[in-house]
């Protein structure tokens, strides 16, 4: 109840607050806004219990820490008065954060891509630093695998619709394994997309939201910026690249994982969907989530990004032997 919400805040932080408790957009978590009544606007947010533990909760505020102290634009959880980021209220992890604004940056001209590149080349940086040892690793094998169990067997998946949906992503997880051998895996933002990298005028490019922060090939940060399939999208890989090179080496075999990628992404975030799938609110906005007709779209989906990469190992099989 907001009164709970804001007796919480008070005590982690030791600032006096209004009965100001207003809900933002967020699917897995609670995220409030709250205002302070000397008047600063602060985000608490609760993490949903059972999904991070308290371990994995810390390295995503320290990958976080991590970039502020490399000057990266970023939005750093406050240090409470119990002398970390991190409070509980009824067992519920929870951390406060500055309120920023900022606007979707927009790509117009070839600077901007090489600008992404530069940003997400210096959260790699950070990234390569130090590991983390609790954050779910981005590997066909282990992640991918793990999702596919938790969708199967927690029922998620309607009965007609296992066998193919196994089946598909088994094929997935079984020709992309291979092609994650001898590839550097480093912290990542991990959910780099644009909605994720806001526009602010004295900052530059600010970096939001790490609450998917995990292990795994720096190109998931790339691919994610990219506005089609790879195949469709040479010049802007060539124009991020050259941003990104500007502060960290990047390994051009891992462009082949893009594909593979995509593909587990498609998996991952039926996952992610499957963790709040019985919430109210989730329900309402996403009616014919779970549904036969809903099922067999996805593996229609999936089916076709199969192919995508079976495609691309014939043309680089073909280009080796030519």
């Amino acid at each position: 109840m907001p009164d709970r919400l804001i007796e919480a805040v008070e005590q982690a932080t030791g600032f006096p607050m209004t009965g100001l408790t207003s809900p933002l957009p967020s699917y897995i978590n609670r995220v409030y806004e709250f205002q302070a009544k000397e008047g600063t606007r602060l985000i608490g947010k609760f993490y949903r219990p059972g999904r991070w533990s308290k371990d994995s909760i810390e390295e995503e505020h320290q990958f976080i820490l991590d970039c502020e102290a490399d000057e990266i634009p970023v939005v750093s959880p406050l240090k409470l008065l119990n002398g970390t980021t991190l409070g509980e209220v009824d067992g519920i992890h929870f951390a406060v954060f500055p309120k920023k604004l900022g606007r979707e940056f927009e790509v117009i001209e070839d600077e901007d891509w090489r600008r992404l590149g530069r940003v997400i080349a210096r959260i790699h940086v950070a990234g390569s630093i130090r590991k983390a040892n609790t954050r779910t690793v981005l590997h066909p094998g282990i992640s991918t695998s793990s999702d596919i169990r938790q969708l199967v067997k927690g029922g998620f998946v309607t009965p007609r619709h296992v066998e193919p949906f196994q089946e598909i992503g088994q094929k997935i997880v079984d020709i992309s394994s291979g092609l994650f051998d001898d590839t550097e895996f480093i912290r990542l933002h991990g959910d780099s997309h644009r909605g994720n990298l806001l526009y602010r005028p004295q900052e530059g490019i600010m970096v939001i939201d790490f609450d998917d922060m995990m292990t795994g090939p720096p190109v998931q940060d790339i691919w994610l910026l990219l506005p089609e399939h790879a195949e469709k999208c040479k010049q802007e890989i060539e124009l991020i690249l050259e941003g990104y090179e500007m502060f960290r080496k990047f390994d051009r075999r891992m462009l082949k994982l893009i594909e593979p990628l995509r593909a587990m992404r498609i998996i991952y975030f039926l996952a992610w969907c499957s963790k709040q799938a019985n919430d109210y609110k989730f329900k309402t906005t996403f009616p014919d989530w779970g549904s036969d007709r809903f099922w067999q779209q996805e593996i229609n989906d999936l089916g076709h990004q199969l192919i995508r990469i079976q495609s691309q190992l014939r043309n680089q099989a073909n280009h080796i032997v030519s």
